[in-house]
């Protein structure tokens, strides 16, 4: 399993745009095969930075998700809202 953190800061005037992309996409992004779930979440003290904490079976079906034609759809109007650069990070649960 893949644990998918994307970090992301916007131009406080464009969270609501961002917010209605999410909306609007999130239940095709849960659906895109290999994804087992997705969620958004809030900074605690930064209202304009938001991250998506997603799912996936493999690192393989994270890349088919990232080259498929509904996440170009998706990505680009989201990445023109941003203030800074997005930030991803790939994690795996820890073997203890």
């Amino acid at each position: 399993m893949l644990i998918r953190v994307v970090r992301m800061t916007f131009k406080e005037e464009h969270v609501a745009a961002f917010l209605e992309i999410f909306k609007a996409s999130r239940e095709q992004i849960a659906l895109f095969p290999g994804c087992r779930s997705v969620e958004l979440l809030q900074d605690y003290h930064l209202p304009h930075v938001y991250s998506t904490y997603s799912l996936w079976d493999s690192d393989e079906a994270l890349d088919n998700y990232r080259k498929s034609e509904f996440f170009g759809t998706v990505w680009k109007p989201t990445k023109a809202l941003f203030s800074e650069p997005a930030q991803a990070f790939s994690f795996k649960p820890a073997e203890l």
